[in-house]
C-alpha cells in the first residue's frame, strides 16, 4: 500500500479513536445541570442530554468505536511501518530475522504510542478539563453514528448488564449529575454532619437543596386562599385599588385557569377606565405534579417571577420565585411562616 495512504488511513484513525475517547469521558464528566441550562436553546447540549440519558449504550459505542481503531491501526498501520523498516535495517547490514524483529518492535512502539497517547490521553485530559464542551461538540455526531449501530449496542448491552446483575448490582443507565447522585450526596451530607464536620447552619441549606429537587409545585403552592386577583372586566383604576390594598404589584386578571397577569407598573400612563386585559399578559402555566426544580429554572429562563397552578382545568393558586427559593435557601423562621405565594401575586419587584 502507498505510503501517504496507509500515512492518511493512521491519521483518519486516530482522530476517530480520539473522538470516540471524548465521547467516552464527556458523557461521564459533564454536569448535567450546565446542558439543561442550553437545551432550550442549543440542539448539540439536548444530543448531549440525550446521550447522558442513554450512558450505557453510548459508552458501549464509544468503546467499540475505539476497539475497533485500535485493530485497524494494528492490521493496517503497524505492518506498513513493519514492512518499510525492515529493508533499510537489512540495508546497514543487519541479519534479515534481527531486522524484522527490530522492524516489528519499532512499529508496534511507534503505534501504540500515536494511539495511546495521541489518540486517548490527550482527548482524554481535554474532555475532562471541559466536559459540557466536549459532550456538546460531539453530541450531534454521536448521537447520529449511534442510529444505525443501536440494535447491535443495545443487544451488547443487554448482556453486558444480566452479566452485572448476576453479580448482584443493579447497572444505571443514566449518568449521575457531577458523578454523585441525590441520595449519595445526602449521605454525605448527614455523614458530615453527625461527625462533626459540617455545622448545621450549612447542612440544612444543603439538605434543602437536595430535599428540592424531589419535591413538587403542589406541595409548595397554598391552596387554603384564593390569589389576589381582578375581575376579568376591571378597570385600571380596579387594579390599582387591588395593588395598594394586598401590597402586590403583580395581579391576577380573571379566578379561572384561563386568567391573565397584570403588573401595576403599567398601569402607571393608562387611563382609570382603561380596561385591564389591555395589559394583561398570559402567564406561566404549571401542572402541581411539576418539578419544583424544573419550574424554578424555566422562571429564570424565561425571566418571570410567577407561575400559575393548575390542575385540569381548575387555577389551585401561583407560585413566585421568592416561594421556590425560599425552599431552597429558607430563612431562620421559614418553618414557622406560611408561604406567601399562594395569596399574592409578587412582591415589591
Amino acid at each position: 500500500m502507498n505510503g501517504w495512504i496507509v500515512a492518511l488511513i493512521t491519521t483518519l484513525l486516530i482522530i476517530a479513536s480520539a473522538f470516540f475517547v471524548i465521547v467516552e469521558f464527556a458523557l461521564l464528566a459533564a454536569r448535567r445541570h450546565r446542558l439543561e441550562q442550553e437545551a432550550d436553546r442549543s440542539a448539540s447540549a439536548r444530543a448531549a442530554l440525550r446521550g447522558m440519558n442513554e450512558l450505557t449504550v453510548m459508552l458501549a459505542f464509544a468503546q467499540l468505536g475505539i476497539t475497533a481503531c485500535t485493530f485497524l491501526l494494528g492490521a493496517i498501520t503497524k505492518p506498513a511501518i513493519d514492512y518499510a523498516l525492515a529493508p533499510v535495517l537489512e540495508a546497514w547490514g543487519l541479519p534479515a530475522v534481527l531486522s524484522g524483529v527490530i522492524a516489528f518492535m519499532l512499529a508496534l512502539i511507534l503505534v501504540t504510542f500515536l494511539h495511546l497517547v495521541v489518540g486517548e490521553m490527550a482527548p482524554k485530559s481535554w474532555a475532562i478539563a471541559h466536559p459540557e464542551v466536549a459532550a456538546k461538540a460531539t453530541g450531534i455526531l454521536a448521537r447520529a453514528l449511534t442510529w444505525p449501530l443501536r440494535p447491535f449496542l443495545l443487544w451488547i448491552n443487554h448482556i453486558a448488564n444480566r452479566l452485572v446483575r448476576a453479580s448482584g448490582v443493579e447497572p444505571v443507565e443514566k449518568a449521575a449529575v457531577g458523578g454523585q447522585d441525590a441520595d449519595t450526596i445526602r449521605e454525605l451530607v448527614a455523614h458530615s454532619r453527625e461527625a462533626g464536620t459540617l455545622e448545621r447552619q450549612y447542612s440544612e441549606p444543603i439538605a434543602q437543596a437536595i430535599a428540592m429537587s424531589t419535591r413538587t409545585v403542589g406541595e409548595i403552592v397554598r391552596v387554603d386562599r384564593a390569589p389576589t386577583s381582578v375581575p376579568a372586566d376591571a378597570t385600571v383604576a380596579d387594579l390599582q385599588r387591588v395593588a395598594a390594598e394586598s401590597g402586590h404589584l403583580r395581579i391576577l386578571v380573571g379566578s379561572t385557569a384561563e386568567c391573565a397577569v397584570a403588573h401595576v407598573r403599567d398601569t402607571l400612563k393608562l387611563t382609570p377606565t382603561t380596561p385591564v386585559a389591555a395589559i394583561a399578559r398570559k402567564p406561566l402555566v404549571v401542572e402541581p405534579a411539576a418539578s419544583a426544580y424544573d419550574t424554578l429554572l424555566r422562571m429564570r429562563r424565561g425571566r418571570v417571577q410567577l407561575a400559575i397552578v393548575v390542575d385540569g382545568q381548575r387555577l389551585l393558586g401561583v407560585v413566585t420565585i421568592d416561594d421556590l427559593l425560599g425552599q431552597l435557601l429558607p430563612g431562620p423562621d421559614a418553618a414557622a411562616q406560611p408561604i406567601a405565594g399562594g395569596a399574592g401575586v409578587g412582591g415589591p419587584t
